[in-house]
């Protein structure tokens, strides 16, 4: 069983050596332009060109809460689009992240890192906009992909300097 490695970095500038994959949570809804993907799009187009593609064909694809879009940004390195938030709003308290989808998509996401020899690198998915709890999130890559023997690198952005 693999840990979580934890650095201060940019999720979207992966560490390490091999190949590797960036998770990230999408909605439901086919929306796309804040939290993580804003930095996502300014690294590279094709993610959000493929979310908004396979959302717009819903309805011939597998695209649902749970499901995982891998799309190549390099030689090597994938961009994971996992549908882990329903909308875009609490309601009636509860928050758009579900934690069931995310995991879902991360067992996926491990056969898939497995398959390439990869290992996973995400900002704290599922926390941000989606409003999700990290202390929720962590025992499911730990049960997931730390479970497959995945390396996993969680990267937090510097503090702001004051």
């Amino acid at each position: 069983m693999s840990g979580i490695d934890y650095r201060v970095g940019d999720a979207t500038l992966p560490v390490g050596d091999g190949p590797k994959v960036i998770v990230h949570v999408c909605n439901d809804r086919g929306g796309w332009g804040r939290g993580f993907v804003v930095a996502l799009s300014r690294r590279w187009l094709e993610p959000e060109r493929r979310y908004r593609e396979w959302h717009a064909g819903r309805a011939d694809n597998d695209f649902a809460l749970g499901a995982v879009q891998f799309v190549s940004v390099a030689d090597g390195l994938w961009v994971a689009n996992l549908v882990g938030q329903a909308g875009f709003r609490t309601e009636n308290g509860r928050p758009p992240v579900r934690y069931d989808a995310i995991e879902w998509g991360l067992a996926a996401v491990a056969d898939f890192a497995r398959e390439r020899g990869a290992s996973v690198h995400m900002p704290r998915i599922g926390c941000g906009l989606a409003g999700g709890r990290w202390e929720d999130v962590e025992p499911i890559l730990l049960a997931t992909l730390g479970a497959a023997g995945v390396p996993v690198t969680v990267y937090d952005l510097p503090a702001p300097a004051s």
